[in-house]
């Protein structure tokens, strides 16, 4: 008789946990060094709208002491909400299925990262979200933005919305945008590579 667990689903089941668990706690622990967010052009968190671009503005209030720099406020925000959403990311891929997993496995590099985002996206935006709310204000983000709506005509007739709720929103959609980015990228390095890092449990999956 077989057992069920040594059955080919389940090999596989397990076998995208493994990869997407430890691929979420790579990218985070990746993007959770200081200065990582902000380092990376690709990830980097900008401000609503009009402003991301308004890079003369910026300088202006920040040599003029009127704020810090409050792009790198933004992007160390994100980096301290990654460092503790480890197990928010791991509670929603425990929670895979036995059938998620077998799908995912006949899909693309990135197939895991992009079932996890689209089944739990949401819902993971939506725990990550408190975090990012209190990294700003640990850092004193709001403050800062404060002061730039206060001096900036820009930010007022460009209608970018520097409310508490506005910013917190827009910092953890690019948040969570980036995390997706990073934990794609890792899945595929896994993928490609089964058996590095101990994978032994799959090397008969891809």
């Amino acid at each position: 008789m077989v057992s069920f667990a040594a059955t080919p689903a389940v090999a596989q089941s397990t076998g995208v946990k493994s990869i997407l668990g430890d691929a979420s706690d790579n990218a985070l622990d990746k993007l959770s060094q200081p200065g990582a967010f902000y380092a990376d052009e690709a990830v980097r968190i900008l401000l609503p709208g009009p402003l991301e671009k308004a890079t003369s503005i910026l300088r202006f209030t920040s040599k003029a002491g009127l704020t810090k720099d409050i792009t790198k406020t933004l992007n160390d925000a994100a980096g301290r909400a990654a460092l503790e959403a480890k197990p928010v990311f791991r509670s929603a891929i425990d929670g895979l299925t036995l059938q998620d997993g077998v799908g995912i496995v006949t899909g693309g590099n990135e197939a895991g990262s992009d079932y996890l985002r689209r089944t739990s996206g949401e819902e993971l935006a939506a725990k990550v979200r408190p975090l990012v709310e209190k990294a700003l204000t640990e850092l004193g983000a709001y403050q800062q933005v404060e002061k730039l709506g206060s001096v900036s005509s820009l930010a007022r007739l460009g209608g970018a919305d520097l409310s508490r709720d506005g910013l917190t929103d827009s910092v953890t959609d690019q948040t969570m945008d980036g995390i997706f980015a990073y934990i794609a990228n890792e899945e595929s390095k896994f993928r490609s590579d089964p058996l590095d890092k101990g994978k032994k449990l799959l090397k008969d999956l891809f």
